[in-house]
């Protein structure tokens, strides 16, 4: 039997199960390969029986195969699908045995693939994480924190120094201020072989006035159950900020109570596990404790970043951002984002927001850097809002 045809029939032998296997062998099917056999075990455990729970080893409380079991065909996932595969089908897995059972043991994470949906979960669960299993979280979560921050940082602190960049040096010499890059760059056209070095025209000095004159940059966080992602990118997005002399950040968290999470922007991990992630909102009561943090209007960003669903009172939602933006702080309301960029809102609060002239719009997390950039040189965001949001974006949300 030509190869391309035994080929097509172990891939069809392995969409059916092995319930199909003496059918296949009567049409003269070669036996799976060793490769083939473990991804045949893995499909199986996944999708060859009904949907359960995976109950602890040696105990009633599921009918799928033990933790240890499970960890080697999460293991063989990992060996024999591209990492884009091992997140659908891991979903799959979650969706069809059990979520808590499979999180909740240490190998088990482990050996899991970094995901947003997956890492969102361990947030809601983490006061029902047992002891045992917290520090495997914590490296879970730490896994897709590396990942974003390496889709966000370099881009991150590019913008913000372009955007502050007329604020950068200043003329007063002073040896511990010298910029020596920029000011080797600038004076490269005077290298003296006979020297061997450069002779500068100019020295270049930091700004030491920047960090008394620092943007102000609040961060206003729904942390209802369905904003796991948005809290995820804007958890590093927070703490890459927090890093950086040229802006001062505040990062507060709400449902119907309010969190100032500020002092854990040190590591996003611990900031990521001071979220509660789960309740009702009262966006209103907290625009109200961040108006309270502005010091200097002028200087000050304020993104609002929740799916509008208001649980408090919406008029008073609306009146503060209006107070916040009549006070002279720049305002940006972000709309929630599901795993992959997909926005959801309130689209009649969002409505209204674009309505009293606050940006309001869905941002793709490779283009937070660009908004920042935007943002802090005072640009207009309609044609930034409608290129990255378009139709799902309300009429005037960039203004």
């Amino acid at each position: 039997m030509p190869v391309i045809q035994q080929e097509q029939l172990a891939r069809w032998r392995l969409i059916l199960g092995a319930e199909s296997q003496s059918d296949f062998g009567g049409m003269g099917a070669a036996p799976l390969s060793q490769e083939e056999l473990l991804l045949d075990s893995a499909l199986a455990a996944i999708y060859g029986g009904p949907e359960e729970s995976f109950g602890p080893a040696g105990q009633g409380g599921g009918r799928g195969p033990s933790a240890p079991h499970i960890a080697k065909w999460l293991g063989d996932l990992r060996s024999l699908f591209d990492p884009e595969m091992v997140a659908v089908v891991q979903n799959d897995a979650i969706a069809r045995k059990g979520l808590k059972q499979l999180l909740l043991e240490p190998e088990l994470l482990e050996g899991l693939e970094p995901d947003l949906n997956m890492a969102s979960t361990l947030l809601m669960l983490k006061d029902q994480i047992p002891k045992k299993s917290k520090e495997a979280a914590r490296s879970f979560i730490r896994k897709l924190v590396e990942q974003i921050n390496r889709l966000l940082e370099e881009d991150m602190r590019r913008a913000v120094t372009a955007a502050l960049n007329r604020r950068a040096h200043a003329p007063l010499p002073s040896a511990a201020a010298i910029d020596f890059p920029y000011t080797i760059r600038r004076n490269l056209h005077n290298y003296r072989p006979e020297l061997g070095t450069i002779v500068p025209e100019r020295v270049w000095f930091f700004d030491r006035s920047s960090r008394t004159n620092r943007w102000h940059v609040i961060l206003d966080i729904d942390q209802s159950g369905s904003m796991g992602p948005s809290v995820f990118y804007s958890s590093v997005m927070a703490c890459i900020l927090a890093s950086m002399a040229a802006v001062r950040t505040h990062v507060v968290a709400f449902d119907t109570q309010i969190m100032d999470l500020t002092p854990l922007c040190v590591d996003p991990v611990d900031l990521l596990f001071g979220f509660q992630m789960g309740g009702g909102t009262d966006i209103a009561k907290s625009i109200a404790y961040c108006q309270g943090l502005v010091e200097e209007p002028a200087k000050t960003i304020f993104f609002l970043i929740s799916d509008l669903e208001e649980g408090g009172n919406r008029a008073a939602l609306l009146r503060r951002l209006e107070e916040l933006k009549h006070a002279g702080v720049t305002v940006v309301v972000l709309l929630a984002i599901a795993d992959g960029g997909k926005p959801y809102y309130d689209a009649q609060t969002a409505q209204r927001i674009a309505g009293i002239n606050i940006p309001c719009f869905a941002c793709a997390p490779d283009r937070l850097p660009e908004l920042l950039e935007r943002v802090l040189k005072g640009q207009d965001l309609a044609a930034f809002a409608a290129r990255d949001s378009g139709k799902s974006s309300p009429p005037n949300s960039g203004r």
